[in-house]
This record gives C-alpha cells, sequence and structure tokens, in this order.
C-alpha cells in the first residue's frame, strides 16, 4: 500500500468520523440522529471496507465517492449558515481524499518522459 493510498484511507476515517460528530452530537436532526448518522456513511464505510484487502480499485472508488461529499459540504456551508463550518470541513477533507487517491496517478503521468523529437 502506498503513501497516498495510507492518507487516501485516513481521509475515508476522518470524513466518517466528521459525519457521525455532524449528525450525532453538533447537529443533530430532530429525531433518529444516529440513523442519519449511519446513512451518511455507509458509502464511505464501503469506500473503506474495499481498503482491507488491499484493492487495487480502492482509492479509486474512495476519490469518487468523496465527491458526493465535497458537492453535499458545499451546498450546507452555503445554505445552512449554522452549520457552514462544518459544510466547509466535509468539503475540506473530500478534497484532501480526491487529490491523494488520484496523487500516484498524476505522478506517474508527470514523470514520463517526453517523446523524442524526429531526426530529419
Amino acid at each position: 500500500m502506498t503513501l497516498a493510498h495510507r492518507w487516501t484511507a485516513l481521509g475515508v476515517v476522518a470524513l466518517i468520523a466528521l459525519q457521525f460528530v455532524w449528525h450525532a452530537w453538533l447537529a443533530p436532526p430532530a429525531a433518529l440522529a444516529w440513523a442519519v448518522a449511519i446513512g451518511y456513511s455507509l458509502p464511505l464505510l464501503a469506500a473503506l471496507a474495499l481498503f482491507l484487502p488491499r484493492g487495487k480499485g480502492a482509492a479509486v472508488s474512495a476519490g469518487m465517492i468523496a465527491l458526493l461529499y465535497f458537492v453535499h459540504g458545499i451546498m450546507e456551508a452555503w445554505a445552512d449558515r449554522s452549520v457552514w463550518p462544518l459544510g466547509l470541513a466535509e468539503a475540506g477533507l473530500a478534497t484532501w481524499v480526491v487529490v491523494c487517491s488520484s496523487w500516484d496517478g498524476m505522478r506517474a503521468r508527470f514523470r514520463r518522459k517526453a517523446p523524442a523529437p524526429p531526426s530529419l
């Protein structure tokens, strides 16, 4: 497991923890706070489960799932002024997961040598 995969897994765990802190403790809904927190965490738990057998597609799937949480965080920060720090935290953690999940691919892409120019 590369360092980027470890940072991605750490970001997914942080997003899961944020869901429970947000929806079960700091700003719980009127009813069923734990059910809401678990519901918001289910896609992240699925992504985290892919990291356990060291699956090759775990980081990519975590990055795609994190895009949903980025959009949700921005929407909550914009729409509900009482929870805007939590929304921005969610968007920031989701950005972290997306960047870390694509780090190895971007590094490999930009390490390639440019092709030699054709000789005359």
